[in-house]
């Protein structure tokens, strides 16, 4: 496993983060001092850092067995905490679980033994019953937006997790919905809270947008080009919804990508990293993106359609807004409908002509090698620079994976690069390198 560094200023330097905000100051001391913690603030605000430090300091750099588990109730967020682990260079292995991927590739990684296994409800409780990794060192057990796993029908696999290791040290529960009802299975007795969530509004702006029509496709187009080209989700109810709406956008030549349960594992992934790289800046979802994703800082939400929940509306308006920043969100609807209880905004937004919206100056290209290959940010950063005869303005956000990694290169300079770093050799690899 290497060095374990278990100094917080040192992890904290490999983030470039500077100092930690006061959530996760106080988190983090609840952490190391109490035995059940239970961890509400909004989405965006750092819950994951939060609780990965203090469980790394507490971990034994000498003991090859699994000593934390965390579970998430999505692959793209169990993903994420992995990529956050990774990033903070603590020495210590760690591995993601989720369904929709072989199984045999999880037993391979678990030849050697991580310290740390992330994973969805489904994966970790089928992994747990076959006992395929020894749980008798296992001392913290995170539940990460436990509700979120309750909400879409995890409670059978979370009550196995939680019966196969009853007896662990400490548990953190997480989540961004105000006073979220904890189940008897958990066995929480005497949590220490840490309660965030009075701040989640606080530079929010709402803005009521009538359309005249029913079929409130035009009018959204309408408000799009009014905001003009700036980073947002559309929020719809159904995945159905999402393609009807999704071949709109393209009439009217307005990137975007889409984000729904009904898609290729594979696919979720790209429409994250083409939205965080800005190939696309708005991003077409259900309320799977409601929280738990790392995207960049929004500018707004539109909700196309409305939701049936409180709760629903409070986690989408919480994808803008995040950590101080000023954020709005637009409820579109038919002026005959009548709104929600929950939703109380009687001035309404006038929407002025505008021009279309101008098409993203980024491509987002695949490259067929990743960290197992040896291969690293700097590395293809070079082989862009040198090889391909590309600017520093020319590149944009590098993302790497296991085994490939995903670039933002200029789309004016696309076409002329990829003769010229196709099929070339990157350390010792010879790579593919595609527009995707």
């Amino acid at each position: 496993m290497g060095k374990a560094i278990k100094n917080q200023a040192a992890i904290l330097r490999k983030l470039g983060i500077e100092q930690l905000n006061p959530m996760q100051e106080e988190a983090s001391c609840a952490i190391h001092a109490a035995k059940e913690v239970v961890l509400l603030s909004p989405t965006g605000t750092g819950k994951t850092l939060a609780f990965l430090l203090p469980i790394i300091a507490e971990l034994n750099p000498d003991l090859k067995k699994v000593q934390a588990l965390i579970i998430a109730p999505s692959r793209e967020l169990a993903i994420q905490i992995e990529q956050v682990i990774r990033e903070m260079g603590s020495g210590y292995k760690a591995n993601v679980f989720y369904g929709g991927r072989y199984f045999s590739k999880d037993i391979q990684e678990l030849n050697t033994v991580p310290s740390i296994i992330v994973g969805t409800p489904g994966r970790i409780a089928d992994h747990l019953r076959r006992e395929t990794f020894e749980i008798d060192e296992i001392r913290f057990l995170v539940l990460d937006e436990f509700d979120k796993s309750l909400e879409i029908g995890f409670d059978d696999d979370m009550i196995d997790i939680c019966e196969h290791i009853p007896d662990v040290e400490k548990k953190i529960l997480t989540s961004a919905t105000n006073e979220p009802l904890i189940p008897e299975f958990v066995e929480i007795k005497k949590p220490v809270t840490i309660d965030y969530l009075a701040e989640q509004t606080l530079s929010l702006t709402l803005k009521r947008v009538e359309s005249q029509e029913k079929d409130k496709l035009m009018p959204l187009v309408d408000l799009l080009r009014h905001l003009g080209n700036q980073p947002g989700i559309i929020f719809c109810n159904f995945k159905d919804s999402i393609q009807r709406v999704s071949d709109f956008l393209d009439e009217y030549g307005i990137d975007h990508g889409c984000f729904y349960g009904g898609m290729e594992q594979k696919e979720r992934e790209r429409a994250l990293i083409k939205f965080r790289n800005g190939t696309h800046q708005l991003l077409l979802a259900t309320d799977l993106a409601a929280r738990g994703l790392d995207v960049p800082e929004i500018k707004f939400i539109i909700h196309y359609h409305l939701p049936v929940r409180e709760q629903e509306f409070t986690h989408r308006n919480g994808r803008t807004a995040r950590m101080h920043k000023e954020g709005t969100a637009y409820v579109l609807h038919f002026y005959k409908d009548e709104l929600p209880e929950f939703i109380n905004i009687n001035e309404v937004e006038k929407v002025e002509p505008a021009a279309p919206l101008r098409a993203s100056i980024w491509r987002t290209l695949f490259i067929s090698g990743g960290r197992k290959d040896k291969i690293s940010k700097g590395d293809i950063a070079g082989l862009l620079f040198k090889q391909g005869n590309l600017e520093k303005d020319d590149v944009g956000m590098i993302e790497l994976k296991t085994d490939c990694a995903f670039v933002a290169v200029k789309a004016k300079k696309v076409k002329s690069l990829l003769p010229l770093v196709n099929n070339v050799k990157l350390k010792k690899k010879k790579i593919r390198v595609t527009r995707i």
